[in-house]
């Protein structure tokens, strides 16, 4: 995944910071170079390439919107050259995993009957003979558009189909589960992608399916964690405030002060190694960090479950 290393802040919108990493400088240079012959004037190859840039930034804030919508955080967004990557935290919960996954692509799906009719007006208004360029470039957009959501939508994780796959298959096999089979789902995918590479010669497609690949195994890995962290007894009377979860029995703390391990809730809040005190704990399950205070509270009850009959 790019990180804020190489990446150069370009602005930020609605609390959002967007970054871009300087290699994505370098693929824009080489593409608007490459590809000026279909137009009659390289500035509408860079309009394509600057219409791409906004197609993907308007997909990656759609992901961060939806998951703030569902009370997860939201952080930045990384464009480079092989897309964007929206920095997000969902609650870890099935439904708001998929709504946070699946607002992406919903972006490219309006986005296609909005283009279709500028392209149906271009066509009808015979822009084809009278202004090729424009014309070849609304047809153009379209067709980037229908690739990006095509592109992103086969079931291989962690594109956002195979996402939305371990979302959908969450609600019947459970968090730790569904990221195992996605990952194997994408393994196979991703297996499938590295032939279409060799067979068509694409450096480029390559260089996406290795990336793929990667992404896959640490799924798969981490998906084995999850495995073992559902296997271990949960401490009754704690509640992780974002999953729900109750917290491992277990010395898988560690002490920042004495570096001792130590379960942070059979003392709550104090390592009995060194007597540091801790306000905050994070949860193993999906990562968070809540009060102590937060752990301890009791679920909400529900006005009905107050109400007496008379």
């Amino acid at each position: 995944m790019p990180t804020y290393r190489g990446s150069i802040k370009i602005f930020r919108l609605a609390g959002i910071s967007v970054f871009v990493h300087w290699s994505w400088f370098l693929v824009a240079i080489y593409s608007i170079q490459f590809r000026t012959h279909e137009y009659s004037s390289i500035i509408w190859k860079v309009l394509e390439f600057l219409s791409l840039f906004l197609i993907v930034l308007t997909h990656e804030f759609g992901h961060q919107l939806a998951c703030r919508q569902v009370g997860g955080q939201t952080l930045d967004i990384v464009l480079w050259p092989l897309g964007g990557v929206a920095y997000v935290n969902p609650p870890q919960r099935a439904g708001a995993q998929l709504w946070s996954i699946a607002a992406g692509p919903l972006v490219n799906v309006i986005l296609i009957p909005i283009l279709s009719l500028l392209a149906i007006a271009s066509s009808h208004m015979g822009w084809n003979d009278t202004h090729p360029d424009a014309n070849d470039f609304i047809n153009n957009i379209w067709v980037i558009n229908l690739i990006l959501l095509i592109f992103n939508m086969m079931p291989v994780y962690p594109l956002d189909g195979g996402q939305i796959l371990r979302s959908l298959l969450w609600f019947p096999f459970g968090r730790a589960n569904s990221l195992l089979v996605a990952s194997i789902i994408g393994i196979v995918g991703v297996v499938s992608l590295i032939g279409l590479a060799v067979f068509v010669h694409s450096l480029w497609m390559g260089i996406m399916a290795a990336f793929i690949l990667m992404n896959c195994w640490q799924g798969l890995k981490q998906a084995q964690a999850l495995s073992r962290v559902a296997k271990i007894p949960r401490r009754a009377g704690f509640t992780c405030p974002s999953c729900k979860m109750s917290p491992p029995t277990g010395t898988y703390w560690r002490c920042g002060q004495c570096s001792q391990p130590f379960d942070i809730f059979a003392t709550v809040g104090t390592c009995p190694h060194c007597a540091a005190r801790y306000d905050k704990v994070q949860c193993l399950d999906c990562g968070t960090t809540s009060t102590m205070q937060d752990w301890m509270s009791p679920p909400a009850v529900s006005v009905d479950a107050e109400v007496t009959r008379l």
